[in-house]
């Protein structure tokens, strides 16, 4: 809130002063010409009384800090990075590399902070858990605001996302970044000005309390999936996209492949050896899988044959070119979203459909020959630009090329008469398209409205064509059976199905609040922000990727009920294992309780038993659904747990939480000496019975063993307890 008297300024006011040093800069050709130029501007700038901002408003939601931040004084004596964003948009995606490039050189030690400013496009994105869950998918590591009612862009006059604005130790405006595609110039802004209030000794070294949300989650088997396919076979191929993996399951939930992860790579080779960025859409043929690997702009194709991973197209950065026409290992691309199989003047299915949410448009990678409608011959291996001109709008025309969208980021093909198109979820439009395959003539089919420049009739209505209203919708998947298209509507929270002969849109599943209730009645669940969905079994059954709830759910659409799909707990994350050594951990969180518990004593081949009694807060229960586990581990010491259990679900606190440990047969004098310990950690999520507030806690005990030579009894029992 700014003080009585004090003048602050917005954007309008640098731009006419910043504008002479950005014509300068293009005409640079040296780099010590460019530092000299910023130096002197910086000079300048700084003199300036007349270019201090407005402090953040009091009451704002923040991330990733143990409190609000203060421009006068947590963040005085730091440059400060404000990246004006909202979590919809594929522009402040693509910027989000160069943020974590800038962080990984400069730490908040060295002066040098990033705050996030979320500003909502979508009412959806409001929610600081939506915002919360944002966060961690895209795995942001500095403060983050919400500033919902958009105040400080308004104050500052910010126009668009992304927007970057450079303040100085004082809260001064220095420069700004409109629009993606700046690296180069924002490290140079930055670096001269860390240089430049570092030779003053006006850059502080103190904290500003960052406490990130990753650091207090526990293992899921999967985290943030994007999208879904399935074959004939009943196999199902899971986008596990906050763990960079591609899953191949069973109809049972039976784990056949796990590809990638759990960090995020940009390798070809056998499954041990692939990695991904953040996966998004998959598509299923016979042995082959094709995945829009969406953060390193990527094509894949996995061949479970094989299994090997190789790249079809993309270089591995993110490409501006909205032509193509290119082999596809040579062929920059960007941000492809999802991925569909179709035919294009060839044999069948010669053409994978790309939904390329990073320049708006769809394009084509040939498989085998083939030819776009009223398009020139292409050879196998050829990506191109189908449908789109590249500009962001939400334009209708009989020519693919002069079309507009805006971020597509779901595909699903009908290839027979008299649909003989492909359905396109248009996500920052709010709406439905359909790609006629005979002649690349593209419709509306619902939502959205006439005006093709207006990005923001999005709703939540029931109804036909344009009529009907969506909020950024990610996924479409069509039935043949039942001439039916089921919709992601993601930002409503709901499944919604379409007919397409009477452009009739109606909710199928959902609330319109985001949740985790398992109906089991398609009106009575819920779900958060659905990314993806396929239609399975012959029609009778649709899988849904609920992305922000870390889970697949099934929709029986003959009995119209909901349940939870089951993935085998073989090989995943968060499950019982059995190893020749102990199974990785979880990190604890800071706020973790940490226990020290008295040595106990024991001898080779005994069974010790530690038996702990944890209870909940009164009026509190355990959260249905959620990973609550217990984890076991000897760090330095493994050999005592060699091929034993060492991590397991907590699904009931009534009775004491027993975890035994079979210890070694043989141990070595050097081994006895010692003096090990054994660590066990439980992670529990709990909600009040009011349903105000749900919460996870975490404590640690480590139990010292002194291992005697004397032979004692068969089993030895420590008993403990802990109220969280």
């Amino acid at each position: 809130i700014a003080a009585p008297g004090q003048l602050h300024e917005s954007l309008s006011t640098l731009f006419p002063i910043q504008s002479q040093l950005d014509y300068a800069l293009d005409d640079a050709t040296k780099e010590q010409e460019k530092e000299n130029l910023v130096y002197e501007y910086l000079k300048k700038v700084d003199e300036r009384q007349d270019l201090k901002i407005p402090d953040f408003q009091q009451g704002l939601e923040w991330l990733n800090t143990e409190g609000p931040l203060s421009v006068s004084k947590e963040l005085s004596g730091k440059v400060v990075v404000l990246d004006f964003f909202t979590y919809c948009c594929i522009n402040c995606m693509h910027i989000l590399p160069d943020l974590h490039q800038l962080e990984k050189r400069h730490s908040v030690e060295d002066g040098l902070v990033i705050v996030g400013v979320h500003s909502a496009k979508f009412p959806n994105e409001k929610v600081l858990d939506n915002i919360r869950s944002a966060v961690l998918r895209y795995d942001i590591c500095h403060p983050v605001v919400n500033d919902g009612d958009a105040q400080l862009w308004h104050e500052l006059e910010v126009s668009c996302w992304p927007t970057l604005v450079l303040l100085g130790p004082k809260g001064n405006l220095l420069f700004s970044l409109v629009g993606e595609g700046h690296r180069n110039r924002l490290t140079l802004f930055t670096e001269m000005s860390m240089r430049f209030y570092g030779e003053q000794g006006l850059l502080k070294s103190h904290a500003v309390g960052l406490k990130l949300l990753k650091d207090s989650l526990p293992p899921t088997i999967l985290y943030f999936p994007g999208k879904v396919a399935v074959d004939n076979s009943k196999r199902l191929v899971i986008a596990d996209t906050g763990h960079h993996r591609i899953l191949v399951v069973s109809s049972t939930g039976q784990l056949l492949h796990a590809i990638g992860g759990p960090k995020s790579g940009r390798q070809d080779g056998s499954f041990l050896e692939a990695s991904f960025n953040s996966p998004q859409g998959v598509a299923i043929k016979g042995d082959t899988i094709y995945v829009a690997d969406t953060e390193n702009h990527l094509i894949r194709k996995i061949d479970l044959l094989h299994k090997n991973v190789s790249s079809l197209a993309g270089v591995g950065v993110q490409g501006t070119d909205k032509e193509g026409g290119a082999m596809g290992p040579e062929q920059p691309i960007s941000s492809p979203w999802d991925v569909a199989v179709g035919t294009a003047g060839g044999e069948e299915d010669n053409v994978l459909w790309i939904a390329m949410a990073g320049t708006h448009q769809i394009w084509a990678l040939f498989l085998s020959d083939g030819k776009l409608p009223k398009g020139s011959d292409s050879k196998a291996g050829t990506c191109v630009r189908w449908a789109g001109s590249g500009s962001e709008e939400n334009r209708n025309n009989a020519y693919p090329h002069k079309a507009g969208f805006a971020q597509p980021s779901g595909l699903s093909s009908a290839p027979h008469d008299p649909w003989n198109c492909l359905y396109v979820a248009d996500s920052e439009s709010s709406s439905i398209r359909t790609v006629a395959l005979k002649d690349g003539a593209v419709k509306s089919l619902v939502g959205a409205e006439r005006d093709p420049l207006n990005l923001f009739a999005f709703g939540d209505v029931d109804g036909k064509g344009v009529d009907a209203k969506l909020q950024h919708p990610l996924g479409v998947s069509w039935s043949s059976e039942q001439n039916l298209l089921y919709v992601a509507d993601s930002y409503n929270h709901k499944i919604k199905v379409v007919d397409p002969k009477t452009k009739q849109c109606i909710t199928l599943a959902g609330t319109g609040e985001a949740g985790d209730k398992v109906g089991p009645e398609f009106n009575q669940s819920s779900f958060n922000e659905p990314g993806g969905l396929c239609v399975a079994d012959g029609g009778k059954a649709l899988y849904v990727a609920d992305t922000n709830n870390h889970q697949i759910k099934v929709l029986d659409l003959d009995s119209k009920t909901i349940s939870l799909f089951p993935i085998s707990t073989d090989c995943t994350d968060a499950i019982p294992t059995r190893s020749s050594g102990p199974a990785k951990a979880p990190s604890l969180p800071k706020s973790a309780a940490r226990k020290h518990m008295s040595a106990v004593a024991v001898s080779a081949g005994q069974t010790l038993t530690l038996s702990l009694t944890l209870s909940l807060p009164e009026g509190a229960h355990l959260t249905d659904g959620a990973p609550s586990c217990w984890t076991l581990s000897a760090e330095g010491n493994e050999w005592l747990l060699m091929g034993q259990t060492v991590m397991g679900d907590i699904s009931d606190l009534s009775r004491s939480l027993r975890v035994s440990v079979k210890l070694p047969v043989t141990m070595t004098t050097k081994e006895s000496s010692e003096g090990p310990s054994l660590n066990l950690s439980v992670f529990v999520y709990y909600c009040l019975d009011s349903g105000s507030t749900c919460m996870m806690k975490a404590v640690s005990f480590t139990q010292p063993l002194h291992i005697s030579t004397i032979p004692g009894e068969e089993e030895v029992t420590v008993a403990f307890a802990h109220a969280l």
